[in-house]
């Protein structure tokens, strides 16, 4: 009975964790590894172990440094059922099949070049073909439902208040007679935000497995959120110029749809022009519709009675691309929200080229930007960026939300690990160095335990957790 861990140890992407029980063995996520080049190169590496070997993968979420690799692991040999919520089944519908789109797209721009050069061609990471081969392979379960789903394997599902969808996964394990209970937090959502129920407490455990993205720092409250982004509006409104906001397609987009909804009179919105140019937002809100059953009482009362049409009068949905470029002309009071949420591809790339070296502009980052993309160049201040091999002086005004991060932070982490009994032995992942050392810190501090830090392919006997600390 052991774990081993193959991704998000030491670092936030890529989550991806062996259990082995007796003779089979499961995966809790299979993601994406996202940064650089050199880091995104990693995915197209063989997984280090038999995808075959897999008799079923657990998903926490959707989000793609969680699920992005999965048409690959099937493609590689995989040929076992994929559990996870309901609603993250249908959000990987959607995001399965653009991270294959981009994979061809790249795959397909790398090729022209090798061809000039009279090199052979590369294949794509997997293609759209494989991405819907894999989603005939995901089972949808609910909240709550305790599912054996191997011998010796009993699933159980938990709201992680992350994304739609998103779980903090229970597992039971029994070899020999040995029982233990694991629990993995997947990615834990901040309390008391919009839309989506707070993370689920869990009570017991034998061992856990917890994220660390923001345990070195302590977010903004709701209210100081607030009012940073009213002076953001007012500021870009005085310089009579136009806020491009990067933003995740599955969870940030609609968490700010909802805000610029509730807030629309008390933050002048009425005077901009609101752009949702991402498909693929556009999809995901649409998934976000048909699953107002996970919403908190607040928003499944605000969005039953209102379509995000009528509560934004202003917002303009743009699909194609000439929708997308049209939006190049506009000089002053367009609020444009696109993707990529890290700033590592997709339409947000166009706008920042015609915006960014404008000192009207204001551009406002509302997430975790990894290392290497040029999203953090933006957070660390960088004066001049690179698109496309054209050189962008950077005279924008850059601003980070930490408060609609969709993470809990170093207080709502220790807050949900104080409520399990007896304190189990306790493992961070998904985090880097600095936010583990961090967090791992205070917990030593608060409750007189050692803490785990896993690097890739470190390997834990689940019988005896407390041994490998």
């Amino acid at each position: 009975m052991h774990i081993e861990f193959h991704g998000a140890a030491g670092e936030v992407t890529g989550s991806c964790h062996l259990i082995e029980v007796g003779n089979h063995r499961i995966l809790l996520d299979c993601g994406m590894i996202q940064g650089g080049r050199e880091a995104e190169a990693r995915n197209a590496r063989p997984f280090a172990f038999d995808p075959g070997a897999i008799d079923a993968v657990v998903l926490s979420h959707a989000h793609i440094d969680h699920s992005g690799r999965i048409p690959f692991l099937v493609k590689s040999g995989f040929g076992g059922p994929i559990y996870t919520q309901k609603a993250s089944r249908d959000l990987c519908r959607i995001m399965l099949r653009d991270s294959a789109f981009l994979n061809e797209k790249d795959a397909e721009w790398a090729n022209r070049k090798r061809e000039r050069k009279g090199m052979k061609p590369v294949e794509p990471l997997y293609t759209v073909a494989d991405a819907r081969a894999a989603m005939r392979q995901f089972r949808g379960i609910d909240y709550g439902v305790k599912k054996k789903i191997l011998p010796g394997i009993t699933l159980r599902l938990a709201d992680a208040g992350h994304i739609l969808g998103s779980a903090i996964v229970e597992l039971w394990l029994e070899e020999s007679g040995v029982q233990r209970k694991l629990v993995f937090s997947g990615d834990l959502g901040a309390r008391d935000r919009p839309i989506l129920r707070d993370p689920a407490y869990i009570k017991s455990a034998d061992f856990v497995l917890m994220e660390s993205t923001y345990g070195d720092r302590l977010h903004r409250s709701p209210e100081d959120t607030r009012n940073e982004v009213i002076e953001i509006v007012r500021e870009a409104e005085k310089a009579r110029g136009n806020i491009l906001i990067p933003a995740f397609a599955v969870g940030r987009t609609q968490h700010i749809l909802y805000e610029f909804a509730k807030h629309y009179r008390d933050w002048g919105l009425g005077r901009w022009q609101i752009f949702l140019d991402s498909p693929m937002a556009i999809e995901a809100t649409e998934v976000y519709t048909l699953h107002n059953d996970l919403y908190d009482t607040e928003s499944a009362e605000l969005w039953r009675k209102n379509s995000h049409r009528a509560l934004l009068p202003n917002l303009h949905l743009c699909r194609t691309s000439n929708q997308s470029m049209n939006l190049n002309r506009i000089r002053a009071g367009a609020i444009i929200i696109a993707g990529s949420g890290m700033c590592t591809g997709g339409r947000i790339m166009h706008h920042l080229k015609h915006n960014a070296w404008r000192s009207d502009c204001h551009i406002v980052i509302t997430g975790y930007q990894a290392d290497g993309t040029l999203g953090r160049k933006l957070v660390d201040g960088a004066t001049q960026i690179s698109l496309w091999g054209e050189k962008i002086t950077v005279k924008a005004h850059v601003h980070t939300i930490g408060g609609l991060s969709a993470h809990a932070d170093q207080a709502g982490l220790l807050d949900w690990y104080r409520n399990f009994e007896r304190r189990p032995p306790l493992a961070l992942v998904h985090g880097e160095p600095d936010s583990i050392d961090a967090l791992a810190e205070r917990i030593c501090d608060k409750f007189s335990i050692r803490v785990i830090r896993p690097r890739p392919g470190k390997r834990i006997d689940l019988r005896h957790p407390d041994k490998s600390v």
